[in-house]
């Protein structure tokens, strides 16, 4: 992982009404590093990993993206700065083919990152023409990666992009991570509910409990615990 940090935030708190849901958080992350943030149902994962980009309740505290401060509320501007973001919802256009997403994620930016993505996800290239609400659970998610790619983002935050995948398909969503991260240098955070499968590709481990971090170690440190979930 670099040195140079790309990504942080101090003091991070995030409520919704009388509900804190995130609780003066602080971490950082190096460019070209690629972080699993874990915790069950309701420990505050998810809302930290939107409120990275500016998505969610009552945002305090600061989250930086190189340099400069991610305004609350000002998602696009976020997402155009080099901030990608892949929702659990996947976030594709149904109706259009794999070829009319990509260009609809690219046009802000220009279309000129077909090649990068293709070499990547070549099934987004074989199946072009295909409309993207006709393809598999897992070729949506592969989908979905491409078109944030199309941003040519510093960083990618994603929202258990294996939720409700088989084991080969998830594996095959995890696998694509790992090669944008070595590959691109592409700075990842990806929040998931399949820890041992996440914990097979990510090189710290980051686990939230009640709204608040309890662990921040190297991925192989909780991998060889004998009791996993006790960090939980």
């Amino acid at each position: 992982m670099s040195e140079v940090e790309i990504l942080r935030t101090s003091d991070l708190s995030v409520s919704y009404g009388s509900l804190v849901a995130v609780r003066n958080v602080a971490l950082s992350f190096g460019a070209g590093s690629f972080t699993g943030v874990f915790g069950h149902n309701g420990s505050g994962k998810s809302t930290f990993l939107k409120s990275l980009v500016g998505i969610g309740g009552t945002i305090e505290g600061t989250v930086e993206f190189d340099g400069l401060p991610v305004a609350p509320g000002r998602t696009p501007d976020n997402v155009m700065r080099g901030i990608g973001i892949v929702p659990q919802s996947r976030n594709v256009f149904p109706s259009l083919t794999v070829s009319e997403c990509l260009e609809a994620a690219g046009l802000r930016r220009g279309n000129d990152s077909y090649e990068q993505v293709y070499e990547l996800l070549p099934l987004l290239k074989d199946r072009g023409s295909q409309r993207a609400g006709s393809m598999s659970g897992g070729e949506q998610q592969l989908l979905a990666v491409g078109m944030a790619l199309m941003m040519r983002p510093k960083v990618m935050l994603l929202d258990e992009p294996t939720a409700g995948l088989a084991p080969v398909a998830a594996d095959r969503v995890l696998a694509t991570l790992k090669a944008i991260n070595s590959r691109l240098g592409t700075t990842v955070v990806l929040v998931e509910q399949n820890v041992m499968a996440a914990l097979r590709v990510v090189e710290r481990a980051v686990v939230f409990r009640s709204g608040s971090v309890v662990l921040d170690a190297p991925a192989s440190d909780l991998r060889s615990q004998k009791d996993l979930w006790a960090a939980f």
